[in-house]
């Protein structure tokens, strides 16, 4: 279960704290799907960036599974975010010098070598977003709905606990961000993992699942 306590974020400015989040309080449960939208400026971003371990909140506590990542060291932080939590960006953030199955493979290359398995279920992973026949591709030869799956079976490749995914399809066209939004419900369904994404858009919203609206840092119930 992830859950976020009364969640708040300042952030210095000229006239005092400038005051992002605001006592956010939400849970999902095992295999929960939610969508938050709002304004730019409400905050969003923010938000997932603090459940996924990338930003402390000012006052508050995140959980997930019960474990408060925040509690951890630098370390033991980074190796939590690494296995139990799988981003999706707008910019897919592919490196540009590797293949599609590299760039999938990328998160097992904290532990070292990658083990023959993942490569194996990376290589799944593309095949089940369809681009079977871009495994050897750079990101340079993809179109931009192609790069996104990648950056979605690269999220994937762990199997982790929670997915996170900030305006994941803001760069595509309409046809395609509802392909690409599609696949990635279907496969974090199948996987039996969280999600949780940010987005402008009331069709992806509608195709995840719950929606909150969020509002001048306030989650609305």
């Amino acid at each position: 279960m992830l859950h976020l306590d009364r969640i708040t974020k300042d952030y210095p400015g000229a006239d005092g704290p400038v005051h992002v989040l605001d006592g956010v309080t939400l849970s999902l449960p095992p295999g929960g799907r939610l969508a938050i939208m709002g304004p730019s400026g409400s905050g969003k971003s923010t938000l997932l960036s603090i459940v996924g371990g990338l930003e402390p909140p000012t006052e508050g506590r995140v959980t997930l599974d019960g474990v408060d990542p925040y509690a951890a060291d630098a370390t033991a932080l980074a190796a939590f975010r690494n296995r139990r939590i799988g981003f999706v960006f707008q910019d897919h953030h592919l490196l540009d010098g590797c293949t599609a199955l590299d760039n999938v493979l990328v998160p097992a290359l904290a532990s070292g070598r990658v083990p023959i398995d993942l490569v194996a279920r990376g290589s799944r992973l593309l095949e089940r977003v369809g681009l079977a026949d871009r495994i050897t591709h750079l990101p340079g030869e993809l179109s931009g709905g192609e790069r996104q799956r990648v950056a979605v079976a690269r999220a994937l490749l762990l199997s982790p606990r929670l997915v996170l995914a900030d305006e994941p399809t803001g760069q595509l066209d309409s046809r395609t961000a509802g392909d690409v939004a599609a696949l990635m419900v279907e496969l974090v369904a199948e996987s039996g993992s969280m999600l949780v994404v940010v987005t402008h858009d009331d069709a992806i919203a509608d195709r995840v699942g719950d929606i909150r609206r969020l509002r001048d840092g306030r989650l609305e119930p």
